[in-house]
């Protein structure tokens, strides 16, 4: 679904990722760990066209990223608070999303009735514009759009920071759900090891832009995770 190939990113001369192949199977959840600086939240905007790589490629379903846009109506991401619209309440955002990808007022509404232990009565109905909404509701309003019209790729960075410990639980089983009764293929980036064991079958670790750990996950991740770290 996603193969990466001599792929670099410098700055100022300086390589902060280099990963010469991976490839990121259809349907697969995927997590990418790392210190801060590792490069994870690079190689999501690289994967996002959202700069442009040094050397080598992406490839998303058989589309080059920075060579053609035909791999946006099946790809939705959300990286953090400047993917959001502001000025816009979150009905008028989740009404924008779905109207770019063909689904009406209606088809919104129902497809946001799954989402209200998240919501937690505290984005619908508010009439609070976006930029005033805390940074966790902030992160629950970016994240449920990312999911409108069942794309199928979803990529996350940091999707269970800011968020309170009742709304992490309901989001890693939301998050186990879509990719066991769904052919998406979901990419998360996270500092906390706990979650992402628990909710990627493949983590890759990334250490100064390098690939150093390429686990399937097992009930022995998270004690490998803790240990490389803690070294």
């Amino acid at each position: 679904m996603i193969q990466t190939t001599e792929l670099s990113k410098k700055y100022s001369g300086i390589t902060v990722l280099n990963i010469p192949s991976l490839e990121i199977p259809k349907g697969q959840s995927f997590g990418l760990v790392g210190n801060n600086g590792a490069g994870k939240t690079t190689y999501f905007n690289l994967l996002l066209d959202l700069i442009k790589p040094t050397t080598g490629h992406i490839i998303n379903n058989e589309i080059q990223v920075n060579k053609s846009e035909k791999w946006k109506p099946f790809t939705a991401a959300f990286i953090d608070e400047s993917f959001l619209i502001g000025y816009l309440t979150a009905e008028e955002y989740f009404y924008f999303i779905g109207e770019l990808r063909g689904m009406n007022k209606v088809d919104i509404d129902t497809f946001l009735e799954q989402f209200k232990d998240i919501f937690n009565d505290e984005i619908l109905g508010k009439k609070k514009y976006l930029r005033d909404l805390s940074k966790g509701n902030q992160k629950k309003a970016g994240i449920v759009a990312a999911l409108i019209g069942s794309p199928e790729v979803i990529i996350l960075d940091e999707p269970f920071a800011n968020l309170d410990p009742t709304t992490q639980i309901r989001l890693k089983k939301l998050l186990r759900d879509l990719t066991l009764n769904s052919n998406s293929t979901v990419l998360i980036s996270s500092h906390d090891l706990g979650h992402v064991t628990e909710v990627c079958e493949r983590i890759v670790v990334l250490e100064k832009g390098n690939i150093v750990k390429d686990i399937q996950t097992s009930d022995e991740t998270l004690q490998e995770l803790e240990a490389y770290f803690s070294v």
